[in-house]
């Protein structure tokens, strides 16, 4: 039996691009939101999901990090993958013959120079794998969709142009969810470990308890803060740092960030993907 695994998004989003990268020997299972992609997974009718966290040119995906602490599921990769962006319209038609493209707002403003060149104006879509959808279902050659060429392929849409991004270097990193942990594996690039931790209520709390990554040497990807329960005064860290917590600095970096915080979860120790680098 065909294992699944599960995006939030329609056939064709960038979403589904990173399912089929990463895993192809995967069947990918299209959700509406992240919640449901999470709850595929709980309840066994997805082995995985991919949800997109942060992307290089809009920061990071809202939600995903209210989400992850709450969803019972465990990070076992990322996923690094780069946003081409293309044109695709009916078979046959002519770059000349578009006026108008359609797609999310943020691919829109992201193909700014390429659609004024072109004098082509923006339509927004819902999202991008919807809005190829939408223009294979229009007899309407003057209409164009900016989506990825696997949305080209599954909606039966011509290529018109490929890679028309304003930004050469647009990637989105993608975490892989599953309902079991996996501390056992060692990637060939590094490991990544993932938490989220509330400091006490103590004069320079998140100084101190990041004073451990620092002189064990331990380097931190990311760290970002956000409210918890809607609570002005309530805040939770996210964080990404390189290494395994059986790593002896590391090991030692997290027993000193334990005395600083009322909360520590994991959320997940994995191989570093090879785009990080």
């Amino acid at each position: 039996m065909t294992k699944r695994i599960a995006f939030q998004g329609e056939l064709g989003a960038y979403s589904h691009q990173a399912c089929h990268e990463t895993y192809p020997e995967m069947e990918a299972l299209p959700c509406r939101t992240f919640e449901d992609a999470m709850e595929a997974v709980r309840s066994g009718e997805a082995e995985l999901a991919m949800l997109p966290v942060e992307n290089s040119t809009f920061g990071r995906v809202a939600d995903i990090h209210h989400l992850l602490p709450q969803s019972g599921l465990h990070i076992i990769g990322e996923a690094f993958v780069r946003v081409h962006i293309n044109l695709l319209a009916l078979p046959g038609t002519a770059l000349d013959t578009v006026e108008r493209a359609m797609s999310h707002t943020m691919l829109l403003g992201q193909c700014r120079a390429f659609l004024e060149a072109n004098g082509i104006h923006r339509v927004t879509g819902a999202d991008t794998a919807g809005s190829a959808r939408h223009v294979a279902e229009q007899d309407d050659p003057t209409l164009a969709a900016l989506a990825s060429e696997l949305a080209g392929e599954i909606y039966g849409l011509d290529v018109l142009a490929r890679h028309i991004e304003d930004e050469g270097n647009n990637t989105t990193r993608f975490l892989v969810m599953s309902q079991t942990p996996d501390y056992t594996r060692r990637g060939e690039d590094g490991m990544m470990t993932s938490f989220v931790f509330q400091v006490r209520n103590i004069p320079a709390a998140l100084y101190k308890a990041m004073g451990g990554f620092a002189t064990n040497g331990v380097n931190m990807t990311k760290l970002e803060s956000y409210m918890v329960g809607g609570s002005f005064s309530a805040t939770q860290f996210y964080a990404d740092i390189e290494g395994h917590p059986e790593d002896p600095a590391v090991k030692r970096a997290l027993d000193e960030l334990d005395y600083f915080t009322s909360d520590i979860t994991m959320l997940g120790v994995y191989p570093a993907d090879p785009g990080r680098h």
